[in-house]
């Protein structure tokens, strides 16, 4: 039989073909999944530069200001991977629209509160929604763009966009506190979001998973409360002591709500977190490692903001000017460290970057109230910022090589999981470490309640590369960066922006090789 050979006209229709079976608005989708994206990332760190001005015009304490980034992160990284299976089950667009319509709603409450209290619980909504929103927005591109150059140019740019939002939050959060108001930090979110929500509404096809799996809310409720009473716990020793009733109630009901969340899980039918993964040395090890960076690294941006207005004068726009640097700085570590990976073992670069970024915290002790931005901001800064986008892409890889493929996507998960919660839990132990230090609003009592924080920060960085050294595997050459998501599998971005702002926005959808269904 004669072999037919293509011709112009025929391979001309092929491309023709190939080009209609793309909808027109296949753009669109991506525009709307980014956008979503982008606002989630964006909220972790754009509230940052805002936190003196929301003190002072809502009467906040220096306890409750911290709660405004906590209630965000805790609800977030708890209901994170739960947000990833809703998705699965009930339809990605479908809980996409869910998620942005909380956010969105939370976001106006949040910018129209009166008190402190009414912008917590805003934030702490505005995570539940960007915990169901965030998943989708990463299986809603997997699954528009069959597998190739289109698909790889999507995720490209929603990684991208994911990065620009985390180093764009001080810029943005600056720019809208000094021109017109802390609340449109959280009101900015409701325009946008509108004109995602429609767009989405429009063009984003639905897919879903077949068959019937449990969606395990319990599992969700029990590690945000657990977590959440944790926090709550080591706050109230910053007014009443490690010894008080009122501490150490909240931290015993804590741990015990965590080992009701063990038990639980290891009961259930279809987990939130299968402890059978725990049995791998490379995944357990690597989380432990993430939070207990998290735990160090959150913090940084918080004590940088409080710094610059309550200790240096600067204003909200010159406080998000100077954390440019340090945005790009992360954002460098973080492209830089696939390209060393290749020559350096993945234990090795992570235990580095974590070194470097401690050596920054070490640098930020000389903190003072007279300090000048190049040796008190920018050199610390950059070094910690660097640090921690150097350790995060390794960490991430080692946690992913030890896994099955199909359980690649909830690994990423636990991996963003691990640190954002780690960061919620940091934050809170930091910032009553500070406190000792600090009395009244005496900006030279500030700065040294600040360099306290950093340099217990210092040690908490010098304990996790301990930690890495003694239980990372070790390997040959490192792993390589973490795998590509697999299609219905969000997993960790390796590129972020503020602290752990990409990373943390990345949820766990379906493992890879699930069985979409599609409806119009």
């Amino acid at each position: 039989m004669a072999r037919m050979v293509p011709t112009r006209s025929t391979t001309s229709a092929a491309g023709r073909s190939r080009r209609a079976q793309r909808p027109p608005h296949v753009w669109a989708v991506v525009l709307a999944a980014c956008a979503g994206q982008f606002l989630v990332v964006l909220d972790v760190s754009v509230v940052n530069v805002a936190l003196p001005s929301m003190r002072s015009d809502l009467g906040m304490s220096a306890t409750g200001l911290q709660w405004v980034l906590n209630a965000y992160t805790l609800t977030f990284a708890g209901f994170m991977l739960l947000g990833g299976r809703a998705g699965d089950l009930f339809g990605r667009k479908r809980m996409f629209l869910l998620g942005l319509g909380v956010f969105v709603a939370a976001s106006l409450a949040g910018g129209l509160a009166q008190d402190g209290w009414q912008l917590v619980a805003a934030r702490a909504a505005q995570g539940v929604g960007a915990a169901v929103l965030a998943p989708s927005t990463l299986t809603i591109l997997t699954t528009s763009f069959p597998e190739g150059p289109a698909r790889t140019r999507a995720i490209g740019t929603w990684t991208a966009v994911g990065a620009g939002g985390g180093a764009a939050g001080g810029l943005v959060g600056g720019v809208l506190t000094d021109a017109l108001s802390w609340r449109w930090v959280l009101l900015i979110n409701v325009p946008v979001g509108a004109l995602v929500l429609v767009a989405a509404a429009l063009w984003v096809t639905e897919s879903r998973l077949g068959g019937r799996r449990r969606l395990d809310l319990p599992g969700a409720l029990l590690v945000t409360g657990g977590l959440g009473a944790v926090a709550y716990g080591i706050v109230q020793t910053e007014t009443t002591g490690w010894s008080s009733g009122q501490a150490l109630g909240p931290l015993f009901g804590g741990v015990a709500v965590l080992g009701v969340f063990v038990a639980v899980e290891a009961r259930t039918r279809a987990p939130l977190v299968p402890l059978k993964l725990f049995r791998l040395r490379s995944v357990s090890a690597a989380n432990l490692a993430m939070f207990v960076n998290g735990a160090a690294m959150f913090c940084m941006w918080y004590f940088m903001s409080l710094y610059m207005q309550n200790a240096l004068g600067y204003t909200p726009l010159q406080a998000g000017l100077g954390f440019i640097p340090q945005s790009l700085s992360i954002v460098l570590g973080s492209k830089l460290a696939p390209v060393l990976m290749q020559r350096i073992e993945a234990r090795t670069l992570a235990v580095a970057g974590t070194l470097t970024a401690a050596s920054g915290y070490l640098w930020q002790t000389g903190m003072h109230a007279g300090g000048d931005y190049f040796t008190t901001v920018l050199g610390p800064g950059v070094l910690m910022a660097l640090g921690a986008g150097l350790s995060a892409t390794p960490l991430a890889a080692v946690a992913t090589a030890g896994a099955e493929p199909r359980d690649a996507g909830l690994v990423s998960g636990l991996v963003n999981t691990s640190r954002t919660m780690g960061g919620a839990l940091g934050l809170a132990a930091l910032s009553t470490v500070a406190a000792t230090r600090i009395h009244g609003s005496d900006p030279a009592s500030e700065a040294a309640g600040y360099a306290l924080a950093f340099g217990t920060g210092a040690w908490i960085l010098l304990g996790s590369a301990v930690l890495m050294i003694t239980t990372l595997p070790r390997a040959d050459r490192g792993p390589g960066p973490a795998p590509a998501p697999a299609e219905g599998a969000p997993g960790a971005s390796s590129a972020t922006g503020a602290e752990a702002a990409t990373d943390a926005a990345t949820g766990a959808g379906g493992g890879a090789g699930d069985r979409t269904v599609r409806k119009s």
